[in-house]
């Protein structure tokens, strides 16, 4: 029994069927088929009239001749119609056996014209091939490709049609027979997936997402674009180029540049005491020279670290200090790479000649000021906070408009040729005296003070050799409470002592007490104060001519200036 094809139900045959697909095997001969017409009926008897078929009748489509591997059977059950598998074309013949001519007197038809060389080759090996996107079987009555009207090679009104040999039914109409390809198939038959579209997925999708990626990569770059540069109707202000090359040696930025390698920053703690000064390099054995005042705290067991200007750090030890002259030395040990200053010449300096300063006022390392000499030999004294005159400091300073602040003291103030000619170490601030770091937070008003470099010179070389500086005197004491003008000498011993000590420089040179000073080499002192500093601005063993009145007398005398050292 043939396999039902999509759920369509035979009835048994008579007979047993070949498999599908076998070659037919040989059968009486048959008619012919004309071009597929209505259902045959058995040849009419002589005399036997048979009714035409009723114009506009329905008829089945075209379903191609009978399949050579199945025999119609000789007469047809008068039961609903059945789809057979059948294949197009005309069967073959059998041997002996020839189809009797039908009503119309054709012998045979030919194949249909639609059923294309597939029909042919099929007919040909006498197998049935299915072909894809036909939706399987289906009734003859579901479509109506072909209008109902007679065809080439079919009857028509009124012809009965070609009838089937005798011993054989007529055709049955299979639905197979009905195969187009052009016809969109029933609902419930397997449909094909058209060819090639699968095959054109794969790229369609890569392409989009490279397009995709495409666009937010190029989306990404605009928006950097746009977020570093700006968009393009922003506004675009000019701008020069910049510049190459290095400065001119001379000018402010090239100064700082020779300099600032060689300035140091101190960080010293001792006690309850701490504060923050600036030093120089005076060689490469690691001597840095600063204010005695920036160093006091540390005392005898204290802490002292030197920053360098690069970043570097080193301990550093006390090798002297002066506070009658406000100098101090440290040293650190294993540092290479040192870059001494140079040292100028105080004596040389004009009023007007440009200077530097570089220091770290408020503890910000590597600042560097500007400006002028404002004066020379400026009479000034700092410190004093412990009343007996001991840490009293008196500078023949040198007066400057270029910024300093507390943290500056101790650094270098350099000429044009960025050579040391003092060191910075007091202003006077507008809310306080003078003093170191004028004694208060009140900040630079233009109005700076720094030590001679050639009275630091001589002291650094003393506390470097010896651990002490020696200190210029004439050998008298005077009275420093004195209103007028001058420094006169005491009248009365002090404290034991002869107000012109004997044998000294002053005794020598025949003072006496109760003389009033008013020149020092013909420079006019108006203080006893002013007297000192211009006493200590010398060495020891230097002449000097000394201006006095005595009972109401001006006199001249010659003196060589002693020595006294302090611890």
């Amino acid at each position: 029994m043939a396999t039902p094809a999509q759920g369509t139900v035979i009835p048994p045959q008579t007979g047993a069927l070949p498999p599908y697909g076998a070659p037919a095997a040989p059968q009486p001969a048959m008619p012919a088929a004309p071009y597929p017409g209505p259902p045959q009926s058995p040849p009419a008897a002589p005399g036997e009239e048979r009714p035409p078929c009723a114009p506009g009748a329905d008829q089945p489509h075209p379903a191609g001749a009978a399949d050579t591997a199945h025999p119609r059977p000789a007469t047809e059950p008068a039961a609903p119609h059945r789809p057979g598998l059948q294949k197009p074309g005309a069967p073959e013949p059998a041997p002996g056996h020839t189809a009797a001519p039908g009503p119309t007197g054709s012998q045979s038809a030919p194949l249909d014209p639609a059923a294309g060389p597939d029909a042919a080759q099929e007919a040909a090996d006498g197998a049935f091939v299915p072909h894809p996107g036909d939706g399987g079987p289906r009734p003859a009555s579901a479509t109506a490709p072909y209008p109902a009207g007679p065809r080439p090679g079919t009857a028509g009104p009124g012809d009965p049609g070609p009838s089937s040999a005798p011993g054989h039914a007529p055709a049955r109409q299979g639905a197979w027979q009905q195969y187009d390809p052009w016809s969109a198939p029933l609902q419930g038959g397997p449909v094909a997936p058209p060819p090639g579209r699968r095959g054109r997925r794969g790229p369609l999708v890569a392409g989009a997402v490279a397009l995709a990626l495409l666009a937010g990569g190029v989306g990404g770059g605009i928006g950097a674009y746009v977020e570093r540069y700006g968009g393009i109707s922003d506004i675009k202000l000019p701008q020069s180029a910049a510049e190459e090359g290095d400065r001119k040696p001379d000018s402010v930025a090239g100064i700082a540049q020779t300099a600032l390698p060689g300035v140091v920053t101190l960080h010293v703690r001792g006690g309850a005491e701490q504060g923050t000064g600036t030093g120089f390099v005076l060689d490469h054995q690691g001597h840095i020279l600063t204010n005695n005042h920036v160093v006091e705290p540390a005392g005898n067991g204290g802490e002292i670290s030197v920053t360098f200007s690069g970043g570097q750090t080193a301990k550093a030890r006390v090798v002297g200090r002066d506070g009658g002259y406000d100098l101090a030395v440290v040293q650190v040990e294993g540092v290479a790479g040192l870059r001494p200053l140079t040292l100028g010449n105080s004596d040389s300096v004009r009023v007007g000649d440009p200077v530097v300063a570089i220091g770290a006022p408020f503890d910000l390392a590597n600042t560097v000021t500007s400006g002028i000499i404002s004066a020379k030999q400026r009479p000034i004294t700092a410190g004093g906070k412990k009343g007996d005159g001991s840490d009293v400091s008196y500078v023949d300073a040198l007066q400057t408009d270029a910024p300093i602040n507390p943290g500056n003291s101790g650094g270098p103030l350099v000429d044009a040729k960025a050579r040391v000619i003092g060191i910075n170490s007091a202003i006077r601030a507008a809310d306080s005296g003078s003093g170191p770091d004028g004694g208060g937070q009140g900040g630079s008003i233009g109005l700076g003070f720094a030590i001679p470099i050639n009275q630091a010179k001589r002291v650094a070389e003393e506390l470097i050799n010896t651990g002490r500086a020696t200190h210029p005197v004439i050998g008298v004491t005077l009275e420093m409470e004195y209103a007028g003008d001058g420094a006169r000498v005491s009248e009365r011993s002090k404290d034991g002592k002869e107000p012109v000590l004997p044998g000294g420089p002053g005794a020598k040179a025949g003072i006496k007490a109760g003389d009033v000073i008013t020149k020092v080499d013909g420079a006019p002192v108006h203080s006893g104060e002013e007297l000192i500093v211009k006493i200590r601005s010398h060495r020891p063993g230097d002449t000097l001519v000394l201006t006095l009145q005595r009972g109401g007398k001006e006199q001249s005398v010659r003196l060589s200036l002693g020595s006294s050292s302090t611890g």
